[in-house]
């Protein structure tokens, strides 16, 4: 039971995350938007926390900020790790 609820849980919490992270690429294009105005401030303040120590470790390449790029990997891997047609939380739901 407790296997099924964190499966029913991680999988949407972990297509948000990817989908924020994408949104956080497609509002670096455009500088000029005022992110602290809705809906832009709930994208920047939901993922920024994770952003943030990400760029120290990866510093913005040429002026692109790869840091979203990074994190769309990890959360991407993680649900395919955890949730994918082989993954560790389906293989013991099976």
């Amino acid at each position: 039971m407790l296997l099924f609820l964190s499966a029913w849980v991680l999988g949407p919490l972990l297509a948000i995350y990817t989908l924020l992270f994408v949104l956080r690429i497609f509002l670096s294009w455009y500088p000029q938007l005022d992110t602290a105005r809705l809906p832009y401030a709930l994208v920047i303040g939901a993922t920024e926390f994770l952003l943030r120590p990400t760029r120290k470790l990866i510093p913005p390449l040429g002026g692109v900020d790869m840091a979203p790029v990074v994190w769309v990997g990890l959360v991407t891997l993680l649900r395919e790790v955890l949730l994918g047609q082989q993954g560790l939380l389906t293989m013991a739901l099976h």
